[in-house]
């Protein structure tokens, strides 16, 4: 039997494709990401301290404030990858 190509030839790695999900990241978001974290970890020391007020303000402003932003927030001149 005749095969039309060689059964031995390697092939090299593929690239994964990459889909353009329109996020970029940019120095703001990492500032924010940094504040939410330095935020956060606040937060914790301020919880092993015995805070009941400063604590749960802090957690909650990193947790659904900073983070969030961070993943969120683009930059203005950058079109939208829609």
């Amino acid at each position: 039997m005749a095969i039309g190509k060689s059964a031995g030839r390697a092939r090299g790695p593929r690239k994964p494709l990459e889909a353009d999900l329109g996020f970029s990241w940019g120095p703001l978001n990492s500032l924010l990401l940094g504040l939410g974290v330095v935020v956060l970890t606040a937060g914790y020391v301020a919880l092993s301290k015995g805070s009941t007020t400063l604590a749960p303000v802090l957690l909650v402003a990193g947790y659904c404030g900073l983070i969030p932003a961070s993943l969120l927030l683009r930059g203005r001149n950058e079109e939208s990858g829609e």
